[in-house]
Order: structure tokens, then sequence, then C-alpha cells
């Protein structure tokens, strides 16, 4: 054994007290236990989750046999998930048994039903072998104490218009090293299993995607001196505002992607095309959740000003409509825009393209060196980058493939100027326009479209805070 788990078994003998408590149970004797052993076994696995060193398999056996403890002891705090943990316990005693081969933990993720629990403050334990997206690419078992956010207008927005019964917002209560990260997510498709299943939820960490939106954009209002909407100012002084402001925004973002006059599998990570092909694909579901939060602040908006009341969920739902065109505009332009590596960076383009649209329409000013928005022509200039991409979507469907690339190819350079190197921007040959796709995306940049003289100065200021976010929770801010 590793002297943390030599330490760990001197340290504490016999089964876990159980716990009957969910709302303390990251602070249990069980879960306190099941996180150091789950994190001891990292060490041990190798990328695809498996243990192939033989001389490993005797520790591996102990920490799996403390891990099967723990859930077992916090088990009748999550009676909701009582089918999920005692598959969890089979599906690891299993892995144990057949060798420590590449996990397998498909019946107890079929098991895991977090969608038909959204109820705000519910909490869940969450135990697989799974890679952590923008965290860790290997499939290594993680556990994750996590609570749904769930307000009431959330839950009539989509009983309502924006229906979506895949979608569960989540909050951090503890985690092992793969949630120390970027990733803001907890998606199925991330387990390790034998066979794909149809999926039926997706999980964000809104509290993460809140509490890092109020460290950047704070740091980058200071650096630009931009004069923050009072509204846009209160986010950076709540965090619980800005989850529920993140919740609408994503509930809105996540449903579009099957929706719409749409000329490609919505499901684009199953198919190899250029990156800025994924950048407006994220770009339009963000701007399309722009667009239906001033609908329903127009709506609920002149409700109130014909003279009635709105219940306590309409009046929530009319204040965070208001708040989520902000999150969209500064999160894209502060953070999604510098955030990550050059290579490919479909985020950052998205975010380079919304400042620079807003810049070349004269409602986003770089003066004096101040940012300044003309915020009562920003909703227009918005929905109309958004209506361009939905256009090129429409044309599109009546479009090869290929020549659905250039023209959004085209749609990018029209705002936003080319690496000089690029054979895109120069023309692509002959060859490569008759030949098979892979040319194409071959022929594509890593830094296609690279920063602007703008984003290059907000970069330099602006690394460290948006390094001091990788593992960020609602409770750090």
């Amino acid at each position: 054994m590793s002297s943390s788990t030599l330490h760990t078994s001197k340290a504490i003998v016999g089964e876990p007290e159980v716990v009957e408590d969910a709302r303390t149970a990251e602070t249990s004797d069980a879960w306190l236990r099941l996180k150091a052993a789950a994190t001891a076994i990292q060490s041990l696995q190798v990328q695809d989750g498996s243990i192939p060193d033989a001389a490993a398999h005797a520790e591996a056996r102990a920490l799996v046999t403390e891990i099967t403890g723990g859930i077992r002891a916090l088990a009748p705090a999550f009676p909701h998930d009582a089918d999920y943990l005692s598959a969890s316990v089979r599906d690891f005693e299993r892995w144990m048994d057949q060798g420590f081969g590449v996990p397998d933990f498909l019946d107890s993720l079929a098991a895991f039903q977090p969608q038909q629990q959204r109820a705000d403050g519910i909490r869940h334990l969450v135990v697989f072998p799974m890679y952590t997206q923008n965290g860790s690419r290997d499939r290594h078992v993680e556990a994750v104490l996590v609570e749904v956010i769930w307000p009431e207008f959330i839950a009539q927005l989509e009983a309502g218009d924006y229906g979506n019964k895949l979608f569960v917002s989540l909050r951090f209560v503890d985690f092992t090293p793969g949630y120390d990260t970027n990733s803001a997510v907890l998606f199925p498709e991330t387990v390790a299993m034998r066979e794909i299943p149809t999926f039926a939820w997706g999980a964000i960490f809104q509290d993460r995607e809140a509490a890092r939106y109020r460290r950047v954009v704070r740091a980058a209002a200071d650096i630009t001196k931009l004069d923050l909407p009072a509204d846009a100012a209160r986010m950076l002084d709540d965090q619980e505002l800005t989850e529920k402001t993140f919740v609408m925004w994503d509930i809105i973002h996540d449903r579009t992607h099957m929706r719409g006059d749409l000329p490609f599998d919505p499901f684009m990570i199953k198919q190899r095309m250029p990156y800025f092909l994924y950048s407006l694909e994220e770009l339009r579901c963000d701007l399309t959740a722009f667009r239906e939060c001033v609908a329903i602040e127009k709506r609920l908006a002149a409700r109130v000003e014909a003279g009635d009341t709105l219940d306590a969920a309409e009046a929530e739902m009319l204040e965070h409509a208001k708040l989520v065109q902000y999150a969209v505009i500064f999160d894209r332009i502060f953070r999604f825009s510098i955030t990550g590596s050059r290579v490919r960076n479909y985020d950052g383009l998205g975010g380079q393209l919304l400042f620079a649209w807003l810049h070349q329409r004269d409602v986003l000013h770089w003066t004096d060196t101040a940012l300044a928005f003309d915020w009562d022509d920003v909703p227009a200039a918005v929905i109309a980058l958004g209506e361009a991409i939905d256009d090129l979507y429409w044309r599109s469907i009546d479009r090869p493939k290929t020549a659905h690339w250039l023209a959004a190819y085209d749609l990018v350079r029209g705002t936003l100027t080319p690496n000089p190197a690029s054979q895109w921007a120069r023309g692509l040959s002959d060859e490569i326009l008759a030949g098979a796709p892979k040319g194409y995306t071959d022929a594509v940049m890593d830094d296609e479209f690279p920063l602007s003289m703008f984003f290059e100065a907000l970069d330099k200021k602006m690394k460290p805070v948006i390094e001091s976010t990788a593992g960020i929770t609602g409770q750090d801010s």
C-alpha cells in the first residue's frame, strides 16, 4: 500500500458510521474515507481506468473495499439514489473480482437518474470511473457530492416554453482531484462503460460557472475601466443571484443544440470539422439564450407596465432575464476569449467574434483605454449576430458539407481577421477543394483567427486571474 493508504488504515479501523442526513455528508467519516480511497486509487490506474500492475492489486482491493464501505454508509442519507448506489457497489465489486481490467460501470450509470430528482437543494453522491471534461482525460475513479439548484422560476420556465427534461443544474459540495480543475460539467458519456447507451441527462455546475464569472468580470471591468450597469454590478457581489442567472442561461442554451434549422447532426462532437464550426454552434446557442431572455424581459415588463402583478417566480424570471444578457456578453468577451490555449480554441473564437461584431456596429467602444457600451442598442446588435448564424444554417441545409464550411468561414472572416499565413484566407487549392473533407480540416491553422491587439493586451493582465479560477466553487467566492 501507499503511505497515504497505510496512514488511513492505521488511523481508522472498521466500517465507517452510517450517515442519515445528506446535509452533513461532506463532514462525515464515511465521506472523508471514501474520498481518500478514491483519490488514492487514481495513482494506481492507467488512462483507461484499468490497473494492469498485478503488484498493485492488493492495495487496490483494500481501496475498493473502503470505497464500497463508504457508499454503503452514506446510502441511507440518499434514499432517492438507492438503486444507483446499490448498483455502484456491485460495479466496484465486479471490477475488483475480474482483476481490475477496463472498468465497466454501465449498470450503475443506467440506474443514476438525477433528472428525475430536480428539487432545489436535493443532494447526490456520485462515484464513477470517469474523465472530467476540461479537467483530466484519465478515466479514473472520481467521487463528488453535489446539490441541485432548481428555484421555482426555473421550474416554471422549464415547464413552459423552455422544456428540457435532460438538464440538471448543480453546485459542488465536495469532490476528488479530477474536479479540482476547470471542469464544470457532469456528463454520462465520460463514464467508463462497455457500450454507449441513450443518454438521459446532462449536468452543469452553475456554482463554478458563477464563481469564476464573478472573479473574472470584476477584474476585467477594473482593468478596462468599464462602468458596469447597476444590475450587472449586483451579480459580482451575490453568488446565489449569479448561480440562478447561469441556470437560466444554460437551460435555454442546452436545449438549443437540438432545435432550429440545422444542416448537421447537432451532436457535433461525433464529427470532425473545422473548429470554427464548433465556435458558431456554441455561440448560436448562447445568442439564442440572449434573444429569448430579451423576449421574456419585454413580455413580463409589459405586463408590469400594464398594471399586472407578477407572482414571485415571475418576478425572479424578469430579474434574471436581464441578468442573462449581461452574463452572456461579459462571460463571452472577458473569459471565453482568453481562456485556454490558442490551439483550435472554439470558445475563444466565439468570444472574439462577439466582441468584434459589437465593436464594428458601434455599440461597444474602446476609447481612451476605457470600455463602454451603448446598452440601449446592444440587444439588437447581439440578436443580429444570432440571426446571421441562423441564416447560415438555414441556407446550408441545401449546401454540401464543405460548401457549408466555406460559407461559415466567410461569416467569421467578415468580422475577424484571419492569420496572414492562412490557406483558407488565401483560398484553398483546387486539390483541397476537390478532395476529401479531411483536407479542408487539415488546412485550418491551430490559431486561424489570432487574438486582436486588444485581447493580446487584456490577456497579459487577466491571465493570473483566469488561472486562479481552476477548481473554484461558490464556497470560494
